[in-house]
Protein backbone atom coordinates (compact mmCIF):
# COMPACT_ATOMS: atom_id res chain seq x y z
CA UNK A 1 0.00 0.00 0.00
CA UNK A 2 1.23 3.62 -1.19
CA UNK A 3 1.84 5.97 1.63
CA UNK A 4 0.02 9.49 1.65
CA UNK A 5 2.26 12.10 0.40
CA UNK A 6 3.20 14.79 3.13
CA UNK A 7 2.38 18.29 1.91
CA UNK A 8 3.66 21.74 3.14
CA UNK A 9 1.99 25.23 3.42
CA UNK A 10 4.42 27.36 2.08
CA UNK A 11 2.75 30.82 1.31
CA UNK A 12 -0.01 32.31 -0.34
CA UNK A 13 -0.52 32.28 -3.81
CA UNK A 14 -0.70 36.16 -4.02
CA UNK A 15 2.80 36.54 -1.93
CA UNK A 16 4.63 35.41 -5.32
CA UNK A 17 4.27 38.07 -8.57
CA UNK A 18 4.17 36.10 -11.61
CA UNK A 19 7.55 36.00 -13.22
CA UNK A 20 9.13 35.86 -9.89
CA UNK A 21 10.48 33.13 -7.46
CA UNK A 22 10.77 32.81 -4.03
CA UNK A 23 13.28 31.20 -1.89
CA UNK A 24 12.02 28.80 1.14
CA UNK A 25 13.76 25.60 3.09
CA UNK A 26 11.35 22.67 3.32
CA UNK A 27 12.89 20.13 5.81
CA UNK A 28 16.33 20.94 5.08
CA UNK A 29 15.88 21.19 1.47
CA UNK A 30 16.16 25.15 -0.40
CA UNK A 31 13.99 25.27 -3.18
CA UNK A 32 12.87 27.73 -5.53
CA UNK A 33 8.72 28.47 -6.05
CA UNK A 34 8.67 29.87 -9.11
CA UNK A 35 5.13 31.57 -10.34
CA UNK A 36 5.46 31.84 -14.11
CA UNK A 37 4.86 34.51 -16.68
CA UNK A 38 1.01 32.58 -16.84
CA UNK A 39 0.98 32.40 -13.66
CA UNK A 40 1.43 28.57 -12.39
CA UNK A 41 3.30 28.08 -9.42
CA UNK A 42 6.28 25.49 -9.42
CA UNK A 43 9.15 24.61 -7.26
CA UNK A 44 12.47 23.03 -7.85
CA UNK A 45 15.83 23.15 -6.00
CA UNK A 46 17.02 26.26 -5.30
CA UNK A 47 20.65 25.84 -5.93
CA UNK A 48 22.46 25.65 -9.00
CA UNK A 49 24.24 22.60 -10.29
CA UNK A 50 26.80 24.27 -11.94
CA UNK A 51 27.74 26.33 -8.88
CA UNK A 52 26.50 26.58 -5.06
CA UNK A 53 24.23 29.37 -6.66
CA UNK A 54 20.62 30.54 -5.05
CA UNK A 55 18.55 30.06 -8.27
CA UNK A 56 15.52 31.95 -6.77
CA UNK A 57 17.99 34.95 -6.90
CA UNK A 58 18.06 34.68 -10.65
CA UNK A 59 15.27 35.36 -13.51
CA UNK A 60 12.05 33.84 -14.53
CA UNK A 61 11.45 33.69 -17.95
CA UNK A 62 8.28 31.53 -19.94
CA UNK A 63 8.61 28.26 -18.05
CA UNK A 64 12.37 28.64 -17.20
CA UNK A 65 14.93 29.89 -14.37
CA UNK A 66 17.80 31.18 -14.93
CA UNK A 67 21.01 31.12 -12.76
CA UNK A 68 22.22 35.15 -12.04
CA UNK A 69 25.42 33.79 -11.89
CA UNK A 70 26.40 31.73 -14.95
CA UNK A 71 23.35 32.23 -17.34
CA UNK A 72 22.02 28.34 -17.15
CA UNK A 73 18.79 27.92 -17.58
CA UNK A 74 16.74 25.32 -15.83
CA UNK A 75 13.00 24.24 -16.55
CA UNK A 76 10.50 24.66 -14.29
CA UNK A 77 8.88 21.33 -15.52
CA UNK A 78 11.55 18.72 -15.60
CA UNK A 79 14.29 20.84 -13.62
CA UNK A 80 16.44 19.89 -16.47
CA UNK A 81 19.21 22.37 -17.30
CA UNK A 82 18.38 23.82 -21.21
CA UNK A 83 21.16 26.07 -21.24
CA UNK A 84 25.40 25.23 -20.27
CA UNK A 85 27.31 25.42 -18.16
CA UNK A 86 24.92 23.37 -16.18
CA UNK A 87 24.51 19.66 -16.78
CA UNK A 88 22.66 18.29 -14.22
CA UNK A 89 19.04 18.64 -13.18
CA UNK A 90 17.90 20.34 -10.53
CA UNK A 91 15.29 18.51 -8.10
CA UNK A 92 11.49 19.52 -9.25
CA UNK A 93 8.71 19.42 -6.33
CA UNK A 94 4.56 18.82 -6.89
CA UNK A 95 2.30 22.35 -5.89
CA UNK A 96 -0.76 22.25 -5.44
CA UNK A 97 -2.92 25.25 -4.73
CA UNK A 98 -5.79 24.99 -2.24
CA UNK A 99 -8.31 27.85 -1.47
CA UNK A 100 -5.36 30.58 -2.66
CA UNK A 101 -2.17 28.68 -0.99
CA UNK A 102 0.34 27.50 -2.27
CA UNK A 103 1.52 23.40 -1.04
CA UNK A 104 4.33 21.88 -1.63
CA UNK A 105 5.14 17.99 -1.50
CA UNK A 106 9.00 17.52 0.16
CA UNK A 107 9.65 14.60 -2.31
CA UNK A 108 11.05 15.00 -5.17
CA UNK A 109 9.07 14.38 -8.16
CA UNK A 110 10.90 11.70 -10.37
CA UNK A 111 11.23 12.84 -13.87
CA UNK A 112 12.47 10.06 -16.58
Amino acid sequence: MKEASVTIKICAESDIEPGSAVRVVVDGTPIAVVRDSTGTVHAIGDTCTHGDISLAEGFVEDDTLECWAHGSRFSLVTGKPITLPAYDAVPVFAVSIVDGDVFIDPTPVVIP
